[in-house]
């Protein structure tokens, strides 16, 4: 069904398990692997005051840690799957939707934080901008929550008989 999928990560739990999913499905489907990577830029001001220098060393450290997220996410791609890479410095919505079409791809996986619609809103959402603007089907994994309780989540009822 699925030939040539496009991955996108960047190192989140939900993106780690967006790659999860993506890697079953390549591995049912005999297709092929995209692994998208965005270099995300500091806001401008976070260059006030700062020296080209510490604007080049920035650069630098993020793009050093995007192609890290892609080599990582690559070693985690089993053998049988074909796999390749795409590292883009564009913003990252518009770099998505132009990586589908020019890439062919046939499916987009991607996490999602699952901010409420407000806060995609006023923030910007990624998922929420790939999915409404993507000419090819868009899956979006949550990372499964942490189990267990927290410190004031249950009484046990034998807590509770012993308590009154």
């Amino acid at each position: 069904m699925f030939q040539n999928i496009l991955v996108a990560v960047d190192g989140s739990a939900d993106a780690e398990q967006a790659l999860t999913q993506a890697i079953d499905l390549a591995e049912s489907e005999h297709a092929r692997l995209t692994l998208f990577g965005a270099l995300v830029t500091p806001p401008a001001a976070a260059y006030i005051g700062a020296g080209g220098g510490v604007a080049a060393t920035l650069a630098r450290d993020a793009e050093a840690e995007t192609e890290t997220i892609l080599r990582t996410a690559v070693e985690r791609v089993p053998n049988g799957v074909s796999v390749s890479t795409v590292l883009s410095s564009d913003p990252v919505r518009v770099a998505l939707i132009d990586q589908v079409t020019t890439g062919h791809h046939d499916l987009v996986v991607m996490g999602s934080r699952g901010r409420g619609a407000l806060q995609s809103v006023l923030l910007g959402s990624v998922s929420h901008y790939v999915l409404h603007h993507s000419p090819v089907p868009v899956l979006i994994v949550h990372a499964e929550p942490r189990r267990g309780l927290d410190s004031s989540a249950t009484v046990s009822r034998d807590q509770q008989t012993s308590a009154r």
